[in-house]
């Protein structure tokens, strides 16, 4: 079984804690997600099964969107409610203030990540070093905010949002700089993934679902990998060039193509993989990227 599922990971286990689940129940070791969701957060994780563990990377660099909760007031160390607050402000902003500080936030901007994130710094992660009481001065990491809305408030103090941004983004950096911008303190305290690119909540199967289906019921859900690739343009290679394809021989010609735009490469009406095509002095046509055939 080779192909992407799209979970609806609940609140209270990890990113790889679904991995488990799909292993056990599918029998299938070769099984990975793209984009960690935190154990407070739930919704959209793309599960990769198969072959399509190879071309995660290309799905992780989707733009995503999210629904949070944030509750102004507090911060904690994990700048979410799964830990306690260790800075207090009596300052509540009037959603007024709120409201217009949002578009601020919107294009490109920088961010500080949480101490408390799987970011590698010389080979440990971050949660660890924090969780040995180190702090490490972290660089601003570039994101894009594409929109940031208001949906409803819940109370004087806290306020659901919903935030298209790039891959990378940390919502609980977000709401932490949004406090700091009113002079006040926020902390996430929900977060719902509702999209990853094209993908959506709504077309997402549950836990419980999952658990209650066989595997050829499940197998109804798994979208074929070429078709989790959509954003890439396609391009067909003569079928007289199949095996010499497969072997790694770049497919020489002249396209209209950008000089090394990624395409979704077909032969005899078979998905190859990721091609690149290159429109350089020396050589004009395709080479393999990334093959999934012959394994």
């Amino acid at each position: 079984m080779n192909g992407i599922l799209i979970f609806n990971k609940p609140k209270g286990i990890s990113s790889h804690d679904v991995v488990y689940i799909l292993r056990k129940k599918m029998k299938i070791k070769k099984i990975g997600h793209t984009g960690t969701l935190d154990p407070i957060a739930t919704g959209v994780l793309i599960m990769c099964i198969g072959k399509a563990t190879k071309i995660s990377q290309y799905i992780m660099s989707d733009t995503k969107e999210y629904i949070a909760k944030i509750s102004f007031g507090y911060e904690t160390a994990t700048l979410d409610s799964t830990s306690e607050p260790i800075k207090k402000t009596d300052y509540i902003p009037p959603i007024n203030e709120f409201k217009n500080i949002l578009n601020s936030f919107i294009g490109n901007i920088e961010q500080i990540p949480p101490m408390y994130s799987a970011i590698k710094v010389n080979g440990q992660k971050l949660y660890e070093l924090a969780r040995q009481g180190k702090t490490i001065e972290l660089k601003k990491r570039k994101i894009t905010v594409y929109n940031i809305e208001l949906l409803k408030q819940v109370d004087y103090k806290s306020y659901y949002i919903k935030i298209k941004c790039s891959s990378g983004t940390y919502i609980r950096s977000l709401i932490r700089d949004i406090g700091y911008s009113l002079n006040s303190l926020a902390t996430m305290e929900e977060l719902t993934r509702t999209k990853s690119g094209e993908f959506t909540i709504e077309n997402s199967i549950s836990e419980d679902k999952f658990l209650s289906l066989d595997n050829e019921e499940i197998e109804n859900f798994i979208i074929p990998i070429d078709k989790a690739l959509y954003k890439y343009n396609y391009y067909n290679i003569n079928d007289n060039f199949y095996k010499k394809l497969i072997n790694g021989v770049p497919y020489k010609t002249k396209l209209d193509f950008k000089n090394n735009e990624l395409l979704r490469i077909y032969c005899k009406n078979e998905f190859i993989g990721i091609g690149k095509y290159i429109d350089s002095f020396d050589f004009n046509g395709i080479k393999m990227e990334k093959m999934l055939m012959g394994d």
